[in-house]
């Protein structure tokens, strides 16, 4: 009898333990390599009435349905590419495009649906996850939804649940099919406890590609412009194959992924050929299943492909990971990864080299945010309202310590025991203000959350400055905080900002009384400090000129003219 590691037990038992509450669909998150196969087994085992395993390739129906198997349980396949429609046993594992037109007889007395690599699933318009589901359903209204996946956030959607219940935090206000991610871990963790294989990674061992200047399409990057690239690079090409060749002389397994069809050949036609394949899309069905076989039983060492062995492939001996393609999202670069953090006897250890000049991060949580800039990476911030640790790209300085973040408002939320509704802490790091009712809103609202007041955009506001004759418009370029003296001699702050033609336009600050620094509290600190939640504490003028790296610099500054001066009115920022 097989044995659950305690992080499998514990994903089984929030499992059982949610759909004994209620019945909407649920996600359980684990890294490559953390043994899905084994809870799906388990769940499958312990289910009172019948289960449908559902994958999206053959290679995962035929692995689950093995794993299941050696367990010394019996089980059905439904799939075409298997030659297999099996119907009438407790547990089935199927192919999603074999099942979606299976007869209707099929889909009778299941209690359990389980989605394996369920970050696929689209219940918009006719797909065939959709119409799978809908005859379930209809079958039993009451069928128990469970996905499992490593990648709960897709490019151009965002995260496939709401609310996760193990780290209680929630991740959309948008309403998705999966409501709940109901267990979760790291491939920190994975690794730390010796569950996954330590992987050693090596940028530009030798020398890297520049994808720098590659811009997302949607979701993807554009193959043409990947391969214009690489042409423009094309010397580079053999000197990394050269070097994958010498690191890999005491390795087992070696998996290259490459950018494109044409850069897989490349690569092949440099290394050794008795040992090398490719695979791509296009390769014909029972050559991958030899060559990938061939793999497995190390008659071939060296196996490049092009985006098809990221999900669905299980090699433990692979010992070294290649990657010579531009990655959309850190969480799809740590997919790659994972193919070889696999535990297999006698590996100690995975060696990573990243020939992209990326700098993905093997650890870092996907924070489901655009990267703002090159020099972002993902930092903890402590919520001053509930104390709870987010993780928001930010800037840290020289020594390590968080100079500005870029999160906006405090992930945290817990659900009520008795109604089962999420409750969100709320605390907002950046906001706008309703002109209307004064409620605090994210900044990139079209709409106030508590009166539904218009909320005017960015956009729209420096449109609308730059048709006005008496408005300037300046692109800040720096910032600059002086101490001078009105015609009166009263100290007060001067506020410089300039552009790149040395335009400078001020704003003056008086810090004397409580009064004055309150209002400067509102006027200026409220949008410029880089830590929102870290108080900055000011009494006069000298205060703001120390604490000056503090302070953000806006993208825009709109200012009106008044009478012989420009007076400041709004400020943009990125």
């Amino acid at each position: 009898m097989y044995k659950l590691r305690p992080y499998q037990q514990e994903a089984v038992a929030a499992t059982i333990q949610h759909f004994r509450k209620e019945r909407t669909p649920a996600v359980i998150v684990l890294p490559t390599g953390a043994g899905k196969s084994l809870v799906i087994a388990e769940l499958a085992r312990i289910a009172k009435g019948r289960v449908l395993v559902l994958a999206h390739v053959r290679e995962l129906v035929e692995q689950n349905a093995l794993k299941y198997k050696s367990i010394g349980l019996e089980a059905g396949v439904y799939s075409a590419g298997l030659n297999r429609k099996e119907m009438n046993q407790k547990t089935i594992f199927g192919s999603i495009q074999s099942v979606a037109l299976a007869p209707d007889e099929f889909f009778k007395n299941f209690s359990l649906l389980v989605i394996d690599e369920c970050h696929r699933v689209s219940l918009e318009g006719e797909t065939q996850y959709f119409q799978v589901i809908s005859k379930l359903t209809q079958e039993n209204p009451e069928l128990c939804i469970l996905g499992l996946t490593a990648t709960p956030y897709r490019l151009g959607f965002g995260w496939i649940y709401e609310f996760n219940s193990h780290l209680k935090i929630r991740q959309t206000e948008s309403e998705r099919f999966f409501k709940k991610c109901l267990y979760e871990l790291s491939t920190q963790f994975m690794i730390k406890n010796n569950y996954l294989t330590v992987p050693i990674k090596i940028t530009s061992p030798v020398t890297s590609y520049d994808f720098s200047s590659l811009k997302l399409n949607g979701t993807q990057f554009i193959t043409a412009q990947i391969e214009a690239l690489l042409k423009d690079q094309k010397r580079i090409t053999p000197l990394i194959v050269k070097n994958i060749i010498d690191m890999s002389e005491n390795r087992k397994g070696v998996m290259i992924f490459t950018s494109s069809v044409n850069h897989a050949h490349e690569i092949l036609q440099n290394l050794p050929q008795k040992i090398s394949a490719v695979v791509i899309g296009d390769t014909e069905s029972q050559d991958r299943i030899e060559i990938v076989n061939s793999f497995k039983n190390l008659k071939l060492k060296y196996l490049v492909n092009v985006s098809v062995l990221t999900t669905g492939f299980d090699a433990p001996h692979v010992d070294l990971i290649a990657i010579l393609r531009p990655t959309e999202s850190v969480s799809l670069y740590q997919q790659i990864i994972g193919r070889g953090l696999r535990l297999s006897p006698e590996k100690t250890d995975c060696l990573i080299l990243d020939y992209t000049g990326q700098n993905h991060d093997i650890y870092s949580p996907e924070i489901g945010e655009h990267k703002p800039n090159n020099d972002s990476i993902v930092v903890e911030v402590e919520c001053p309202k509930c104390h709870f640790i987010n993780h928001f790209w930010g800037i840290v300085d020289s020594e390590g310590f968080v100079s500005e973040h870029f999160g906006r408002k405090c992930k945290s939320a817990i659900e009520l025991d008795t109604t089962l509704k999420i409750k969100e802490c709320g605390y907002r790091f950046r906001f706008k203000i309703c002109d209307k009712c004064h409620s605090e809103n994210d900044i990139a609202a079209r709409a106030c959350h508590a009166c539904d007041h218009l909320l005017i955009d960015n956009d729209k506001k420096l449109k609308e400055a730059m048709s006005l004759k008496d408005a300037h418009v300046m692109q800040v370029e720096n910032i600059h905080y002086l101490k001078s003296h009105d015609r009166n001699g009263n100290i007060r702050l001067e506020i410089q900002y300039s552009d790149v033609d040395a335009n400078i336009l001020k704003e003056y600050f008086y810090l004397e009384t409580q009064e004055n620094r309150r209002a400067f509290f509102f006027n200026f600190i409220r949008m410029h400090n880089k830590r929102p939640e870290i108080p900055i504490e000011i009494k006069n003028v000298d205060d703001v000129i120390n604490n000056k790296m503090k302070f953000r610099k806006p993208l825009y500054v709109i200012a009106r003219k008044q009478s012989h001066f420009w007076n400041i009115r709004e400020k943009i920022f990125s």
